[in-house]
């Protein structure tokens, strides 16, 4: 057993400010000189960036459908080991989905606190809090914070009616300063803001002077385990991994897995138009490709490189904008069209409304897989699926997996600890 302290930061619904409420603890704390360590309730690259810029350290995703419960308890393990505090961001509302933050919460005892955002409410958001904190007795409620609150005045009402037990942590203004930019897959990447560092600061201010007095948190006591390092399948082996603004979307559990598989890795800029580096195998992760399709059609080298090493029959991984940047054309929500790679027969089309969001399972011929899909474009190719995807909550979404000779391409973002093994015998090839 481990004792550190820990925080389940979750909301009733999303866009209720858990993630800028998130970063500022994070961002005070560390200021303060403590070691923290923040990860993010479910599928998400996009808050993660945000957060790891706020704690200075890697930000991994807690699933209990992705990566299973023993997973999740390593990894709450490591952080209690190294860290001072612990912070969670949950997903959408707390009882939203199939598992929900709520499960999570309960499973690993984390006590939660809702950020509601009290922009258009009075004494209602007593009520809205203590339903939430009642509604399953197996979650353990800490307290409540009030965002975007109009003044001391306002922060009074909302206050009115909260239940001993529940007691308002803190009261944060509403500062239109303070707000991040979105596009439509969710927040503008960390990297893609020159600003952050200084609005991370303003947050951590306004947190601070918002801050309640004799509030403390609580230490918590976090199970030992250790996950088992699976075996060094891919030693000897280069991966080359685009990761730029293209291509950001990478989770840090799966940079891990290919390290603990005895990969060495090869990171390079495509929007850069750095070269392909020697290697055995690439991954083209998801991204916002659409955003910078001129950029990437004008790299010098890149698409013939790749066309070699497939011809080569070297293994290249293509998840979504990874996928979308290998077609034949591309158009982007302005509806101007972009030649793209080439190397996958198709077109793709990004859209004004989601197309596809769910968490997937997928056989992959070297074995199953979990991960999740989440785009605003559709495909239209004559490639011939060799696997369709599920969704465990029986949602629509079902992403199709694509072969081209050693080429593997798909919308769905794999989650690679949920199968080492199976990630290993396609990388190998």
């Amino acid at each position: 057993m481990t004792s550190c302290r820990a925080l389940f930061i979750s909301a009733p619904s999303s866009g209720s400010g858990k993630t800028c409420v998130t970063a500022a603890i994070a961002r005070s704390q560390v200021r303060r000189g403590r070691r923290v360590r923040v990860f993010k309730t479910g599928p998400d690259f996009l808050d993660p960036s945000i957060l790891e810029r706020a704690s200075g350290a890697p930000v991994y995703q807690l699933d209990l459908f992705m990566g299973g419960f023993a997973h999740c308890q390593a990894l709450l393990a490591q952080a209690a080991r190294e860290a001072d505090l612990i912070l969670i961001e949950g997903v959408m509302g707390l009882f939203d989905g199939k598992p929900s933050g709520a499960d999570l919460a309960a499973a690993f005892g984390l006590p939660v606190v809702c950020v509601i955002d009290a922009s258009a409410m009075a004494q209602t958001f007593a009520a809205l809090a203590t339903g939430l904190a009642r509604f399953r007795p197996d979650v353990r409620h800490y307290g409540v914070i009030a965002n975007r609150v109009g003044g001391q005045a306002h922060a009074r009402m909302v206050a009115e009616g909260l239940p001993g037990e529940l007691p308002l942590i803190a009261a944060l203004p509403r500062e239109p300063r303070l707000i991040l930019p979105e596009r439509h897959l969710g927040l503008v990447q960390a990297l893609e803001q020159p600003g952050l560092d200084a609005q991370l600061d303003a947050w951590a201010d306004t947190w601070d002077a918002a801050l309640l007095p004799n509030f403390v948190f609580e230490p918590q006591t976090i199970e030992d385990a250790i996950e088992t390092a699976p075996a060094p399948l891919l030693a000897g082996r280069r991966i080359a991994i685009a990761r730029d603004a293209a291509f950001g979307f990478i989770y840090a559990a799966n940079v891990d897995t290919l390290r603990a598989l005895g990969a060495e890795l090869a990171f390079f800029s495509p929007l850069k138009h750095e070269p392909l580096p020697a290697c055995d195998a690439v991954w083209l992760p998801g991204g916002y490709p659409e955003l910078y399709a001129d950029r990437l059609a004008a790299h010098p080298t890149l698409a013939a490189a790749l066309a070699a090493h497939v011809a080569r029959g070297k293994p290249l991984l293509a998840e979504c904008g990874g996928m979308l940047a290998l077609l034949d054309e591309l158009t982007d929500a302005a509806g101007d069209a972009h030649p793209m790679a080439g190397l996958l027969p198709g077109r793709a089309h990004v859209q004004q409304r989601l197309a596809a969001l769910g968490l997937q399972a997928i056989n992959w011929p070297e074995g199953p897989l979990r991960g999740h899909s989440y785009h605003y474009s559709t495909l239209d190719t004559p490639m011939t699926p060799i696997a369709t995807a599920t969704n465990p909550n029986g949602g629509k979404t079902a992403e199709a997996l694509y072969q081209q000779g050693s080429l593997r391409a798909s919308y769905v973002h794999h989650y690679f600890p949920s199968n080492p093994e199976a990630i290993a015998a396609f990388f190998k090839g």
